[in-house]
């Protein structure tokens, strides 16, 4: 999901309890509103956002027994004679702190939308301020072989490394880890809407958050008014199955970059077509796949961290001038150009350094345990090498990442309950918005979404790449059909198609 993650399957240890702003019980009876915690991303946050906890129960099967505070945020509309409830604002991840939305989308929505809307954020279980989770990993394990096949595709280091995580998991963890779910933080979300006292919530979820928000409206469909969903996840793939969409996704966003470059040739010195700036790509991969190189900075880059590298800066079309002078360096054909590239992988949350009560390595635990908690996944690691052996051949750019083995195939813990079950039909109440060309959460999934929900949703789809649409890129026409639909409640009647944005100059 959300930005490329290294460490995405790891081990897990236990919660560690974080002083809360303010506390409330849930039911409607109101939350005591104090001040939010320090910011966590470096931005001054908006004087108005005021924080909250709701204490909801460890263990959803006994009600009474331990509880942990999901922190609560809110910016409360200027216009109450306006208002027609509270737009819940969840960034995906899984593991994104999203306590602090609120002030960054405040100053981005339309007022027809901060008119009518409180706008909520929250940290769901183990993330961020609500109980975060941990995992513990040696430092020493290059932080690629997590995620990618050795260069000659053998698995068996990976395999190694996911094992031990998930041996560790039984041991450090105790009783909490098999609470992280999708279905639990859905079930929390429904004792927020209590605590804030409302009928039914709003909500605008991207990537992983439109899987939450699915799971949502399917166990609460007379409590969700009016549904964004973007950047989509199939709640028929979710799992392995959406993980080996990541291939192809990244294959069918990489021309817009390659074409790009291409036409700055004159710049850059990665080829004078598109062809030819991908056979520069392909060749510096496997080039640092046999004789890895050293930045001044003591990265080591190998194949798969410029491979890894080249992913995440797909995500975003502004990335495009960066990428292209880190290739020019690696390439060896910068001259006196840019100096030399950053491409350690950052940390999940680089911002966490500064909040120590938070574990740096916080969003990479989120992700296993959700990830393995919701669903179950291939045990048997055959299975993995035969299908890291088709990836590779299918689609080079990712050479075999999104068919790798991970934690979750050496699990502790079956799935705690079966994954909850997307039927069509219902209140036509859900728009969900996609880029033509993400290489995240590829069209195909929204597509599958959609054909889930059947005539309940609408879909509006923008002839763009990268993960993200509302907001994030600078569709008119997008951003207008999100805006009709959350202030007025106009739906498409019928697919929407939009232009894209011009790519960088």
């Amino acid at each position: 999901m959300k930005g490329q993650r290294f460490l995405a399957a790891v081990l897990l240890s236990a919660a560690l309890p974080l002083p809360a702003p303010a506390s409330a019980a849930t039911g409607g009876t109101g939350l005591a509103w104090g001040d939010c915690p320090p910011s966590r991303v470096g931005a001054e946050p908006d004087p108005r956002m005021r924080c909250a906890t709701v204490r909801v129960p460890l263990d959803y099967r006994a009600p009474r027994g331990r509880s942990i505070g999901v922190v609560v945020s809110s910016i409360r509309t200027a216009k109450p004679g306006l208002r027609r409830g509270v737009l819940v604002l969840n960034p995906g991840g899984p593991g994104d702190i999203s306590l602090e939305l609120p002030s960054m989308y405040a100053p981005l929505m339309s007022p027809e939308i901060l008119d009518r809307y409180d706008l909520i954020g929250f940290d769901p279980r183990g993330v961020g301020s609500s109980a975060p989770i941990s995992c513990h990993i040696p430092t020493d394990i290059p932080p690629d072989v997590f995620d990618y096949p050795d260069p000659d595709g053998s698995i068996d280091r990976t395999a190694a490394a996911v094992r031990a995580a998930a041996a560790g998991c039984a041991v450090h963890v105790g009783d909490v880890l098999p609470h992280i779910s999708t279905a639990n933080t859905a079930r929390d979300l429904d004792r927020i809407r209590g605590a804030l006292g409302e009928r039914r919530i709003s909500y605008l979820g991207y990537s992983y958050g439109t899987y939450l928000g699915t799971v949502y409206r399917a166990r609460y469909p007379d409590r969700a008014d009016r549904f964004v969903l973007d950047s989509a996840i199939d709640p028929a793939r979710y799992g392995y199955a959406q993980k080996l969409l990541l291939g192809p996704a990244v294959e069918l966003r990489l021309p817009d970059f390659t074409g790009w470059a291409a036409a700055r040739d004159a710049t850059y010195g990665l080829g004078a077509t598109a062809a030819a700036v991908r056979a520069t790509f392909d060749a510096l991969a496997a080039r640092f796949d046999v004789t890895p190189v050293t930045l001044p900075d003591g990265t080591v880059v190998n194949g798969n961290v410029l491979r890894g590298y080249t992913h995440f800066q797909l995500y975003r079309d502004s990335n495009f001038p960066t990428l292209a002078a880190t290739w020019q360096y690696l390439a060896g054909t910068a001259g006196a150009g840019p100096a030399a590239p950053r491409l350690a992988a950052p940390p999940a949350q680089p911002h966490l350094a500064a909040w120590p009560e938070v574990p740096a390595d916080n969003q990479s635990s989120i992700m296993a345990a959700i990830g393995c908690n919701d669903v179950a996944w291939p045990r048997d690691v055959d299975v993995y090498r035969r299908n890291v052996a088709v990836d590779r051949r299918l689609f080079p750019a990712t050479a075999g990442q999104p068919a790798n083995v991970g934690v979750c195939a050496f699990w502790p813990y079956p799935p705690p309950e079966p994954p909850v079950r997307v039927t069509p039909g219902g209140r036509r109440n859900v728009l969900i918005v996609q880029n033509l060309r993400d290489p995240a959460t590829p069209w195909i999934g929204a597509l599958g979404l959609l054909r889930a929900l059947g005539s309940a949703a609408a879909m509006v789809s923008i002839d763009q790449g990268g993960h993200g649409a509302y907001l994030i890129t600078d569709s008119r026409c997008g951003n207008d059909t999100v805006t009709a639909f959350l202030a007025h409640g106009v739906l498409p009647a019928t697919p929407r198609y939009c232009p894209g944005q011009p790519l960088p100059a």
